[in-house]
């Protein structure tokens, strides 16, 4: 008996620059399992098309006219979206400094736009499977980067308040995740098994209501269980 035939990957490419948006599609479409459903050149064109295909991921380029990135994806994957549509951002990390606002704003990931084909293509799988992006080698650098501005004088009530229903290795685990380390990682630093660390990575998304990884990674900045560098 042959294994069901899944359907292809359905992609939306949002960038205004038409030679990388080319190289994207280009990219993504020498899969068999993908199937670019539409291009758009601006944040308005974005929102409208993602709205309209209901693609499974939208590739979004942050610098964009008429709407920047961010706002497309808060207006496509944000909370207050009925599509709730999974978006991975595409950014210049030198020049990019809103990378950390697409995340709150409901970005499931980010790459690097100088990142191989190989990247790209395994970093599209990732999201379409429902799994968030974190680079561990650039996540210290941005969110430590940005996630200042988050934190006021009233962090330690925020934090014990986001806290209270997590145990003590829970918190452990969200600490180890803020800082960037996969599953097989942290459980090599705590001494368990990766089944394990999915086992708590899942109880700390559902106690603290929260989507992915990504979103785990902006709270325990925000709160300031995590400081940075």
């Amino acid at each position: 008996m042959h294994p069901p035939v899944r359907p292809p990957v359905r992609i939306l490419v949002c960038e205004d620059q038409e030679l990388v948006r080319a190289g994207y599609v280009t990219i993504l479409s020498s899969q068999p399992d993908f199937e670019v459903v539409g291009e758009a050149e601006n944040g308005l064109e974005a929102v409208e098309l993602a709205g309209r295909l209901g693609p499974d991921v939208v590739i979004m380029d942050i610098r964009m006219p008429l709407l920047d990135g961010i706002e497309a994806t808060r207006r496509i994957a944000g909370p207050e979206s009925s599509s709730a549509l999974k978006v991975l951002v595409v950014t210049t990390f030198n020049l990019d400094q809103y990378v950390f606002e697409a995340f709150r704003a409901g970005a499931g990931g980010f790459l690097l736009k100088d990142a191989p084909p190989p990247d790209l293509i395994a970093a599209v799988r990732t999201i379409a499977a429902g799994n968030a992006l974190l680079a561990p080698e650039v996540t210290r650098r941005l969110i430590g980067r940005f996630g200042e501005r988050l934190r006021g004088g009233d962090a330690g009530r925020r934090r014990e308040a986001a806290l209270a229903g997590l145990t003590d290795r829970e918190r452990e685990v969200l600490t180890l995740i803020a800082q960037g380390l996969s599953n097989a990682e942290i459980a090599a630093a705590l001494f368990i098994g990766v089944e394990t660390v999915k086992t708590y990575v899942s109880r700390i998304l559902g106690k603290l209501h929260l989507r992915d990884r990504v979103q785990a990674v902006v709270l325990a900045y925000r709160i300031g269980l995590v400081v940075p560098d």
